[in-house]
């Protein structure tokens, strides 16, 4: 691994302030993939009692992001070029995880999956992401 989760953590958070607000979390970082967490927050539910949809797909992003910058290093300007969203199910007001891998790396971009799913149901996918990441050219 170029980086580790700390260190993305970091990055994440310095680059873009929304990370603190969510209090985005990277808790593992290694060759499978990364964990990340969005702990539970009222403010982050919407009418309906569930966590809304923006919530799931930064942390989805997020997550993308992450584990390319563990595996390429500090590569800042890697930008999402593609992110698919399947909502599967309602998430609980609980804590939200987000496994990322990366299913094919390249030169030019990163092709990603994230699995969804609440903290304390890790049976059941809430979202299932596909994403590409644009990577700078050399």
């Amino acid at each position: 691994m170029s980086l580790t989760a700390e260190q993305v953590q970091a990055l994440i958070r310095g680059g873009v302030p929304m990370a603190d607000d969510i209090d985005l979390r990277i808790e593992r970082l290694d060759e499978t993939g990364a964990l990340a967490r969005v702990p539970f927050q009222p403010r982050l539910v919407r009418p309906g009692g569930t966590l809304s949809g923006p919530t799931l797909m930064a942390l989805a992003d997020a997550a993308m992001y992450a584990v390319v910058l563990g595996r390429l290093g500090k590569v800042e300007m890697a930008v999402t070029s593609n992110l698919n969203i399947n909502f599967l199910a309602r998430p609980q007001p609980v804590d939200l995880l987000a496994e990322a891998r990366i299913l094919k790396l390249g030169r030019r971009q990163a092709v990603c999956e994230v699995s969804l799913y609440s903290a304390d149901d890790r049976d059941n996918l809430v979202a299932h992401v596909t994403g590409t990441y644009a990577l700078p050219i050399n």
